[in-house]
């Protein structure tokens, strides 16, 4: 037998018979209006309307009887006033269990649901307005690390043209040292030579001249007083400066000497080697050591510029907002475990013994094309007893705080984190609520 629902309105002007069918969005009562037919909305067959919710399956697509459970194929619309819509299977429909929030679904069982849409969409309202809070926290917060991204992206810039400008110097003075060097010892080699009687002539001339040279400081083609103690040293005590009466001796009592007269007076004295010398004669193992202690100097600083611009060339999001992750290490303790997330540099596990294993180093961003932003790779961690190395991957969410907030590893050596930070915070359209009619 089929049975029909019929509702009997009474207007003003007379009586107006009205079908009530159940179990419809308003998107679809355009295929329910009230005529001598119905059409199977999926088009396969043209029934009597009657036969609509008539507790029996005529359409193949269930769509005569949206507010009865006779086809296994039928959805059942809850309007759910106050909260959200859904559909449910059709075969749920009055039986005893209540699955709409407007009690809908059981209008003709053994069984009285409360309608509690009200109470349900005021609490999704109440959760959605604290989302919307945390939002717009969240983006206020980000807006602030945006700033002092800039700020510090254009200080690590400045760093690293200093770091360029003191390699550069340090550069020079390393080439600088290393030519001294090379004619300070050419010229050891030579006047040894000479003070042992191994050149003659034309080299013995040249050594000569060359050692007068350097005593000649301001090159005036003389050597003085000042000059002489500026550059020539007792051999038992190079540490003293000879006094005025010493300089004066070693100059054949006069204040100032030319080539010539050097040549046959104080060269004579330093040839001896028992009482002076000329320190830059001695002064190339010095140079040597300044040369090493530049070139290290130099190391070190073209190492802080490798790894700034290491460090500078990672993408710290469209307006650098992730910078101030980069310096910034978050730790999380789960169970006997103590994780540590370094962002843009690694992932780790500590064990209550102290035994640190790694589970990844910063690889990629690895969002969806919409926001890329939104997971990144921690990759080539230490090995796995399985085979293949430990990685993790970090997935962002927003929040008013930069913390880690939970980690799991749903399959051996894989691991998966939850991030929140106010950077992950993106601007939205529109949020989806919930119904609010009354």
């Amino acid at each position: 037998m089929r049975f029909q629902i019929i509702l009997v309105a009474v207007f003003c002007c007379g009586f107006v018979d009205l079908r009530k069918i159940r179990g419809i969005s308003s998107s679809y009562k355009r295929f329910y209006k009230e005529r001598k037919s119905f059409l199977c909305i999926d088009g396969s067959k043209m029934i009597l309307f009657e036969r609509v919710n008539d507790d029996y399956c005529d359409c193949e697509d269930g769509s005569d009887e949206p507010g009865t459970s006779a086809c296994p194929r039928g959805r059942f619309y809850c309007t759910n006033l106050g909260f959200r819509p859904h559909y449910i299977p059709s075969s749920r429909v009055n039986d005893g269990i209540c699955d709409c929030c407007d009690a809908s679904d059981e209008y003709n069982s053994h069984v009285h649901c409360q309608n509690t849409c009200w109470n349900l969409g005021q609490r999704e309202r109440a959760y959605v307005e604290g989302q919307m809070r945390t939002l717009d926290e969240g983006l206020r917060l980000k807006q602030q690390l945006i700033e002092e991204g800039v700020l510090l992206w254009r200080e690590k810039q400045a760093q690293l043209r200093d770091l360029q400008q003191v390699a550069e110097d340090l550069q020079i003075k390393l080439e600088e040292h290393r030519r001294k060097k090379h004619e300070a010892d050419q010229l050891k080699e030579q006047t040894l030579k000479a003070m042992q009687g191994g050149h003659s002539g034309t080299r013995h001339n040249d050594t000569v001249s060359s050692v007068f040279k350097l005593l000649d400081c301001n090159k005036d083609g003389s050597i003085t007083v000042d000059e002489v103690q500026a550059k020539v040293t007792l051999v038992h005590d190079a540490e003293r400066v000879l006094s005025e009466d010493e300089a004066v001796a070693l100059l054949a009592g006069g204040h100032q000497m030319d080539l010539t007269k050097f040549r046959h007076t104080l060269w004579e004295i330093l040839t001896r080697g028992d009482s002076v010398k000329v320190t830059q004669l001695h002064n190339s193992d010095n140079y040597l050591g300044l040369t090493c202690v530049c070139h290290l100097i130099y190391s070190i600083y073209f190492g802080f510029r490798s790894d700034l611009q290491k460090k500078l060339a990672i993408d710290y999001g469209t307006d650098w907002e992730f910078l101030f992750l980069s310096s910034q290490c978050y730790k999380l303790k789960v169970y006997e475990y103590t994780y540590t997330l370094c962002p843009f540099n690694h992932v780790t596990q500590r064990n209550t013994a102290g035994t640190e294993v790694s589970l990844g180093k910063w690889g990629m961003w690895a969002g969806t094309p919409e926001n890329q932003y939104s997971q990144m790779v921690y990759e080539n961690g230490e090995p796995c007893w399985q085979g293949g190395s430990r990685s993790t991957t970090v997935t962002l969410t927003c929040g008013t705080e930069t913390s880690l907030l939970s980690v799991k590893e749903p399959s051996k050596c894989q691991y998966i984190t939850d991030f929140q930070t106010p950077v992950a915070c993106q601007p939205v359209l529109k949020q989806r609520g919930v119904h609010s009619e009354l």
